[in-house]
Protein backbone atom coordinates (compact mmCIF):
# COMPACT_ATOMS: atom_id res chain seq x y z
CA UNK A 1 0.00 0.00 0.00
CA UNK A 2 1.63 3.23 -1.19
CA UNK A 3 0.00 5.35 1.52
CA UNK A 4 1.41 3.17 4.30
CA UNK A 5 4.86 3.19 2.71
CA UNK A 6 4.70 7.00 2.57
CA UNK A 7 3.81 7.17 6.27
CA UNK A 8 6.77 4.96 7.23
CA UNK A 9 9.16 6.79 4.91
CA UNK A 10 8.12 10.29 6.02
CA UNK A 11 7.72 9.78 9.78
CA UNK A 12 10.78 10.99 11.74
CA UNK A 13 12.30 8.78 14.44
CA UNK A 14 10.38 5.70 13.34
CA UNK A 15 12.24 2.39 13.32
CA UNK A 16 12.01 1.10 9.72
CA UNK A 17 11.31 -2.57 10.46
CA UNK A 18 8.81 -4.68 8.52
CA UNK A 19 7.94 -8.34 9.10
CA UNK A 20 6.52 -9.74 5.86
CA UNK A 21 6.15 -13.57 5.71
CA UNK A 22 6.33 -14.35 1.98
CA UNK A 23 6.29 -18.19 2.17
CA UNK A 24 7.60 -18.72 -1.40
CA UNK A 25 8.40 -16.91 -4.64
CA UNK A 26 7.38 -19.50 -7.24
CA UNK A 27 3.94 -18.90 -8.72
CA UNK A 28 2.88 -22.55 -8.72
CA UNK A 29 3.79 -22.90 -5.05
CA UNK A 30 2.02 -19.69 -4.08
CA UNK A 31 -1.17 -20.90 -5.76
CA UNK A 32 -0.90 -24.29 -4.04
CA UNK A 33 -0.45 -22.48 -0.72
CA UNK A 34 -3.57 -20.38 -1.50
CA UNK A 35 -1.51 -17.19 -1.35
CA UNK A 36 -3.29 -14.47 -3.28
CA UNK A 37 -0.14 -12.82 -4.57
CA UNK A 38 2.04 -13.30 -7.63
CA UNK A 39 5.85 -13.45 -7.79
CA UNK A 40 5.79 -10.20 -9.76
CA UNK A 41 3.74 -8.49 -7.02
CA UNK A 42 6.21 -9.65 -4.40
CA UNK A 43 9.29 -8.50 -6.31
CA UNK A 44 7.74 -5.10 -7.02
CA UNK A 45 6.80 -4.63 -3.37
CA UNK A 46 10.27 -5.52 -2.07
CA UNK A 47 11.91 -3.20 -4.62
CA UNK A 48 9.51 -0.37 -3.73
CA UNK A 49 10.14 -0.74 0.01
CA UNK A 50 13.91 -0.71 -0.50
CA UNK A 51 13.76 2.33 -2.77
CA UNK A 52 11.53 4.46 -0.56
CA UNK A 53 12.45 3.62 3.04
CA UNK A 54 15.98 4.44 4.18
CA UNK A 55 17.57 2.00 6.60
CA UNK A 56 14.79 -0.55 6.20
CA UNK A 57 15.10 -3.89 7.98
CA UNK A 58 13.06 -6.60 6.24
CA UNK A 59 12.21 -9.85 7.99
CA UNK A 60 10.55 -12.74 6.19
CA UNK A 61 9.93 -16.48 6.36
CA UNK A 62 9.73 -19.13 3.66
CA UNK A 63 8.39 -22.68 3.56
CA UNK A 64 10.17 -25.42 1.64
CA UNK A 65 8.99 -28.95 1.02
CA UNK A 66 5.35 -28.00 0.44
CA UNK A 67 3.52 -30.72 -1.56
CA UNK A 68 4.43 -30.48 -5.23
CA UNK A 69 7.60 -28.44 -4.74
CA UNK A 70 10.30 -29.37 -7.27
CA UNK A 71 14.02 -28.67 -7.45
CA UNK A 72 13.28 -25.97 -10.04
CA UNK A 73 10.95 -24.26 -7.56
CA UNK A 74 13.71 -24.36 -4.95
CA UNK A 75 16.23 -22.96 -7.45
CA UNK A 76 13.93 -19.98 -8.01
CA UNK A 77 13.54 -19.44 -4.28
CA UNK A 78 17.30 -19.71 -3.73
CA UNK A 79 17.97 -17.06 -6.39
CA UNK A 80 15.37 -14.76 -4.84
CA UNK A 81 16.89 -15.07 -1.36
CA UNK A 82 20.39 -14.35 -2.70
CA UNK A 83 19.19 -11.32 -4.68
CA UNK A 84 16.86 -9.79 -2.09
CA UNK A 85 19.32 -9.83 0.84
CA UNK A 86 16.73 -9.87 3.60
CA UNK A 87 18.20 -8.64 6.89
CA UNK A 88 16.39 -11.38 8.83
CA UNK A 89 15.10 -14.59 7.28
CA UNK A 90 13.88 -17.98 8.42
CA UNK A 91 13.15 -21.13 6.42
CA UNK A 92 10.77 -23.77 7.71
CA UNK A 93 9.95 -27.19 6.31
CA UNK A 94 6.34 -28.04 5.54
CA UNK A 95 4.73 -30.11 8.27
CA UNK A 96 1.72 -32.24 7.38
CA UNK A 97 -1.38 -31.44 9.43
CA UNK A 98 -4.23 -33.95 9.09
CA UNK A 99 -7.59 -32.72 7.78
CA UNK A 100 -6.13 -29.62 6.15
CA UNK A 101 -6.40 -28.77 2.42
CA UNK A 102 -2.61 -29.20 2.01
CA UNK A 103 -2.76 -32.70 3.47
CA UNK A 104 -5.00 -33.76 0.60
CA UNK A 105 -2.59 -32.55 -2.08
CA UNK A 106 -0.51 -34.97 -4.11
CA UNK A 107 3.29 -35.17 -4.48
CA UNK A 108 4.31 -34.88 -0.84
CA UNK A 109 8.05 -34.33 -0.40
CA UNK A 110 10.15 -36.83 1.63
CA UNK A 111 11.38 -35.51 4.97
CA UNK A 112 15.08 -35.89 4.09
CA UNK A 113 14.55 -33.83 0.93
CA UNK A 114 12.78 -31.11 2.90
CA UNK A 115 15.68 -30.89 5.35
CA UNK A 116 18.28 -30.78 2.57
CA UNK A 117 16.40 -27.97 0.84
CA UNK A 118 16.12 -25.99 4.07
CA UNK A 119 19.85 -26.39 4.72
CA UNK A 120 20.65 -25.18 1.21
CA UNK A 121 18.47 -22.07 1.56
CA UNK A 122 19.77 -21.21 5.03
CA UNK A 123 23.36 -21.50 3.79
CA UNK A 124 22.58 -18.81 1.22
CA UNK A 125 21.06 -16.61 3.92
CA UNK A 126 24.05 -17.21 6.17
CA UNK A 127 26.33 -15.56 3.62
CA UNK A 128 23.90 -12.63 3.31
CA UNK A 129 23.84 -12.28 7.10
CA UNK A 130 27.63 -12.50 7.51
CA UNK A 131 28.16 -9.91 4.77
CA UNK A 132 25.65 -7.68 6.53
CA UNK A 133 27.35 -7.88 9.92
CA UNK A 134 30.74 -7.21 8.31
CA UNK A 135 29.37 -4.02 6.77
CA UNK A 136 28.18 -2.71 10.15
CA UNK A 137 31.71 -2.57 11.60
CA UNK A 138 32.55 1.06 12.32
CA UNK A 139 28.90 2.12 12.39
CA UNK A 140 27.06 3.60 15.36
CA UNK A 141 23.69 2.40 16.60
CA UNK A 142 21.58 2.15 19.73
CA UNK A 143 21.35 -1.13 21.63
CA UNK A 144 18.94 -2.12 24.38
CA UNK A 145 20.74 -3.99 27.15
CA UNK A 146 19.24 -7.32 28.24
CA UNK A 147 21.62 -8.81 30.81
CA UNK A 148 25.28 -9.09 31.81
CA UNK A 149 27.45 -11.51 29.87
CA UNK A 150 30.56 -11.20 32.01
CA UNK A 151 30.23 -8.73 34.92
CA UNK A 152 33.89 -9.09 35.82
CA UNK A 153 34.96 -7.72 32.44
CA UNK A 154 31.94 -5.39 32.11
CA UNK A 155 30.50 -7.12 29.04
CA UNK A 156 26.75 -7.09 28.47
CA UNK A 157 24.33 -8.69 26.04
CA UNK A 158 22.09 -6.37 24.08
CA UNK A 159 19.97 -6.20 20.94
CA UNK A 160 19.57 -3.78 18.08
CA UNK A 161 16.15 -2.66 16.86
CA UNK A 162 16.30 -5.41 14.22
CA UNK A 163 16.64 -8.30 16.67
CA UNK A 164 13.93 -10.17 18.56
CA UNK A 165 14.79 -11.68 21.96
CA UNK A 166 15.74 -15.37 22.02
CA UNK A 167 15.39 -15.56 18.22
CA UNK A 168 17.96 -13.33 16.55
CA UNK A 169 21.58 -12.39 17.00
CA UNK A 170 22.85 -10.32 19.92
CA UNK A 171 25.28 -7.46 20.45
CA UNK A 172 28.06 -7.94 23.01
CA UNK A 173 28.63 -4.52 24.57
CA UNK A 174 31.66 -3.40 26.58
CA UNK A 175 31.08 -0.38 28.80
CA UNK A 176 33.30 2.37 30.12
CA UNK A 177 33.30 3.86 33.64
CA UNK A 178 31.76 7.09 32.37
CA UNK A 179 29.04 5.17 30.51
CA UNK A 180 27.31 3.00 33.16
CA UNK A 181 25.35 0.05 31.77
CA UNK A 182 22.34 -1.68 33.28
CA UNK A 183 19.65 -4.01 32.02
CA UNK A 184 16.90 -2.07 30.28
CA UNK A 185 19.09 0.89 29.32
CA UNK A 186 19.44 1.94 25.68
CA UNK A 187 23.09 2.60 24.93
CA UNK A 188 24.75 4.31 21.96
CA UNK A 189 27.54 2.05 20.73
CA UNK A 190 30.06 1.65 17.94
CA UNK A 191 30.34 -1.75 16.25
CA UNK A 192 33.96 -2.87 16.48
CA UNK A 193 33.74 -6.49 15.32
CA UNK A 194 31.55 -9.51 14.75
CA UNK A 195 31.34 -13.16 15.72
CA UNK A 196 29.37 -14.94 13.02
CA UNK A 197 25.81 -13.57 13.37
CA UNK A 198 26.57 -11.56 16.53
CA UNK A 199 28.08 -8.10 16.80
CA UNK A 200 30.73 -6.77 19.20
CA UNK A 201 30.43 -3.15 20.32
CA UNK A 202 31.75 -0.52 22.72
CA UNK A 203 29.73 2.26 24.31
CA UNK A 204 30.34 5.76 22.95
CA UNK A 205 28.02 7.77 25.16
CA UNK A 206 25.64 7.81 28.09
CA UNK A 207 22.51 5.71 27.80
CA UNK A 208 18.91 6.38 28.71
Amino acid sequence: DDALIDVIADTPNIVPYIDMPLQHINGDMLRRMSRRVSPEDTRRLVDKLRARIDGLVLRTTFITGFPGETEQHVDELADFIAQSKFERLGVFTYSLEPDTPAARLSDHVPEEVKQARRARLMLIQQKVAFDGTEQTIGNALEVIIDKPFDTKRNVWIGRSHADAPDVDAVVYVTGQPRHPIAAGRIMPVEIVGRREYDLIAATVGAGR
